[in-house]
């Protein structure tokens, strides 16, 4: 079934910007590793320090800071007072174009500012630089009055012509931001941000020894509390009701370097059913726990649990001490999902003792935006000031915020190591609202999967910025971006294909889905929180836009998206049905007697089969392979189904969770429906997703999946076609009935290649 195509206003739409990587770019022209973004010139003028300053009045004194002027934009450093020796080594970026360039010592007053000196650059004689050169050295320029004369005092600056690429472009002051005052200066500017590094905590509750309950009479109902930062669990209550229970049980943490809390372990007692006391507690900083890489078990050890009496308001502690007998660990070779399996970025173990090495580069320029739309009014109009963020794997990237442009030109190149091809890189567009005071709003993001890439290819698209809204689906603009995939080693990223997905420890010693889903909220969370305490912060909504906090959340919309996702999956299988139902029916008497005799040529000769259907796949993937994907997937709201849904749909989209609806027993049945629902649409999601693969087996929408498949096709139509067919089957026979001695825990080979196929779930909104 042929998906309907998209409005034009929300198609992807392949663009040619002037950039180096895709060959726009003709005559002279400066070489620069800033090739997927075009060239933005600025002049740079960098403010050192002045020295012997002429003193002030009486005292002598001075409270000089600099002005630089160009045209009718000027940047100022602050000021120092009373200081004739003062140093600011601040730089100021201008984009505008003039012929001369002041750079105005004055000394600041209550009210007016004197004027001490300046120096003038007639802007012919500044020099050009070009990354990787070496940084300009600033040289001392003697200040001359209005007339032209000398005065007393010199200044140490460095006047240069330079692009983006100059390596303090990212911290100087620049000219299209000269309405911010200096205190948000540090809001919008450019940065790049690592998250934490996270580790999965197991902590394996064996069993207690010595508990004092405090009623000896009764038999106690202990159960152990584990607390980490925000996070708490609890075992089971002990089937052994006695001062010295058993459990056995794991409970498992996130946690985020550098620690910063404690596990606290509490052993209680259920004295009550909504009383619980509390026999022995104790702390264990998680800089002493061992990390492990691997299956092995870890060494338990008994700790002391310390227990406090209240006596006479104060707290004392007993003398006689229980113990808890504990087995803790931080699991390195776990990779700790804080983005959906869906759509993640990185794939590798926590512990860098088991990263493989690196099969190439992937590139993103992030040229410019149009048509955005108006997130907040300022002085009784619509403004925007944007900023874009890029997430792929451990390394976030934020451009500088544009401000007061619904054109904004950004022209940043970023660059992140790539290990395993089949990831997703985000890009989402906010509108900077620390300037306002408010929010970071939302104004669309882009998913772009790495193995729908052409290595070496310069993909320059303009992808629509789509948001879903409670009064429905909108465009809120477009942005440019450049991509190139490069590869390394062509052999290493197609044996990654035959890798499990996820390292080795989630097959070996698994996470349920209810624990992934728990630890992959927390690990969200913990993210948020320590990229928000950044400078400029990462705001806790921009971090949970991007990385799809809520997406589980029950939808009447996207519970269709997938029902329909499978039905489009299936209609392959629907269609050969038909097709053989027809030939059931003779409505074509030519093709149904072809049938007949390739049904007895094939009984005949059964060594054909195989061969057949192998060099049948194989000549249908060459056939296909004229319709490859030219361009890199995106959302789509066709498959989404955003552009149907209706107001009661939009309602209960956006309805809080647990929903804010009036009447009790409605908000009861509500949730329940949600919770339920929410459940069912990640089963068919997933179906979906599985379905989907086996459609991009031969759609050539992942072009070395679907070469690597087709030539396994070709290979494997000569190898069966040489082979005896009897001696296939045997072979067959025994592999799948095969001793569980012989079986291997972790996933085989063809299942390994056929999970890392693309499905459309990045497409989705």
């Amino acid at each position: 079934m042929k998906r309907p195509p998209q409005p034009e206003e929300f198609a992807l739409k392949e663009t040619s910007p002037k950039i180096a990587g895709s060959g726009m770019v003709t005559g002279d022209k400066v070489t620069c590793t800033y090739d997927l973004v075009e060239q933005m010139q600025y002049l740079y003028v960098r403010v050192v320090k002045a020295k012997e300053l002429p003193g002030k009045d009486v005292t002598g004194s001075r409270d000089p800071y600099v002005e630089v002027k160009l045209g009718n934009y000027k940047g100022v450093t602050k000021h120092f007072e009373k200081k004739s020796n003062p140093e600011w080594n601040q730089v100021f970026a201008f984009s505008q174009e003039s012929s001369f360039v002041d750079v105005v010592v004055k000394d600041k007053d209550v009210l007016l500012d004197d004027f001490i000196g300046k120096v003038t650059f007639d802007l012919i004689e500044v020099p050009k630089r070009v990354p990787p050169d070496s940084p300009l050295a600033p040289q001392w320029y003697r200040l001359v009055d209005q007339r032209g004369n000398r005065v007393k005092g010199e200044i140490m600056l460095a006047v240069w012509k330079g692009t983006q690429a100059d390596e303090v472009f990212a911290d100087a002051w620049h000219s299209d931001a000269a309405a911010v005052g200096s205190e948000n200066i540090r809001n919008i500017r450019g940065k790049v941000y690592l998250s934490p590094k996270l580790w999965y905590v197991r902590v394996n509750v064996i069993e207690c020894q010595d508990l004092l309950p405090s009623d000896k009479s009764r038999a106690p109902e202990v159960f152990v509390k584990v607390i980490l930062g925000n996070q708490a669990l609890k075992t089971k209550v002990s089937q052994v009701k006695s001062v010295n229970p058993m459990w056995n049980e794991d409970l498992v943490f996130v946690a985020g370097e550098p620690f910063e809390e404690p596990l606290v372990i509490t052993v209680e007692d259920r004295v009550a059913p909504n009383k619980d006391e509390v026999l022995g507690r104790c702390l264990i900083p998680l800089q002493m726990v061992h990390r492990r890489f691997d299956n092995k078990s870890v060494p338990t050890k008994w700790h002391n649990l310390e227990k406090y009496l209240i006596i006479e308001g104060e707290k004392k502690e007993t003398k006689f001490a229980s113990r808890i007998h504990m087995r803790i660990s931080l699991d390195g070779g776990y990779h700790v999902l804080d983005e959906s399996t869906n759509y993640c970025s990185d794939l590798r173990p926590t512990s860098k003792q088991l990263w493989k090495s690196s099969i190439g580069l992937l590139e993103l320029g992030i040229i410019s935006a149009i048509g955005l739309s108006p997130m907040k009014t300022k002085e009784g109009r619509g403004t925007t000031d944007a900023y874009c963020v890029a997430k792929y794997g451990q390394k976030w990237v934020r451009t500088r915020t544009i401000i007061d442009n619904f054109s904004p030109k950004w022209n940043e190149q970023y660059t992140w190591e790539v290990f395993d091809p089949c990831t997703v890189i985000t890009i989402g567009v906010f509108d900077n609202g620390l300037l306002g005071g408010g929010r970071d709003s939302k104004i669309g993001k882009v998913r772009i999967r790495l193995s729908t890439l052409e290595t070496e290819r310069v993909y320059t698209h303009a992808y629509p910025l789509i948001v879903l809204q409670a009064s429905g689906v909108k465009k809120t603009g477009e942005i440019q971006l450049a991509v190139r995939f490069s590869c390394s080693s062509f052999i290493n990223m197609l044996h990654k294909y035959s890798q499990p997905l996820l390292p080795k420890m989630h097959y070996v010693h698994p996470l349920s889905l209810i624990q992934q889903d728990i630890l992959r909220y927390q690990a969200t969370q913990i993210v948020s929180m320590r990229l928000s305490r950044a400078e400029p912060p990462l705001k806790k909504e921009v971090v949970e836009y991007m990385l799809d906090v809520g997406s589980h959340i029950w939808s009447i919309r996207r519970s269709k998206t997938n029902f329909f996702r499978v039905i489009n999956a299936l209609s392959g299988l629907i269609a050969v049905g038909k097709w053989f139902d027809q030939i059931c029916q003779w409505k074509n008497p030519i093709t149904t007697i072809l049938i007949h005799i390739l049904l007895v040529i094939l009984v005949l000769y059964p060594e054909l089969i195989l061969p057949t259907i192998f060099l049948y796949l194989f000549l249908i993937g060459i056939w296909y392979y004229r319709w490859k994907p030219r361009k890199p997937s995106h959302m789509d709201i066709k498959l989404s189904h955003a552009d149907a849904i209706g107001s009661d749909e939009l309602d209960e989209e956006f309805d809080s969770f647990p929903t804010s609806k009036p009447t009790d027993i409605v908000k009861m049945r509500y949730d329940r429906l949600r919770s339920i629902a929410g459940r069912i649409q990640t089963v068919v999601g997933d179906l979906a997703t599985q379905l989907e693969r086996f459609q991009s087996l031969l759609s050539w929408r992942d072009p070395r999946a679907s070469a690597l498949f087709v030539t396994l096709c070709f290979i494997a139509a000569i190898v069966l076609y040489v082979t005896p067919f009897q001696v296939v089957a045997l072979l067959t026979g025994f592999y799948v009935f095969r001793h569980p001695m012989l079986r291997h825990k972790l996933p085989s080979l063809p299942l390994n290649f056929f999970r890392r196929l693309p499905a459309r779930t990045d497409c989705m909104l």
